[in-house]
């Protein structure tokens, strides 16, 4: 999710997408916040780690 995120970010920059760039930034955060909470041993989405 976060690579998605950063491909969006570079895409939305590249062509001034605006919607692009805000949907890159949702999806770089939300990864973010899942990966932290799986690396901290939380059960995410029922699955004990989040890749």
């Amino acid at each position: 999710m976060i690579a998605l995120g950063i491909i969006l970010l570079i895409i939305g920059f590249i062509t001034g997408l605006s919607i692009l760039w805000t949907i890159g930034i949702i999806l770089v955060v939300i990864g973010a916040v899942l990966w932290i909470l799986g690396s901290m041993g939380h059960a995410v989405a029922g699955r004990r780690h989040y890749w």
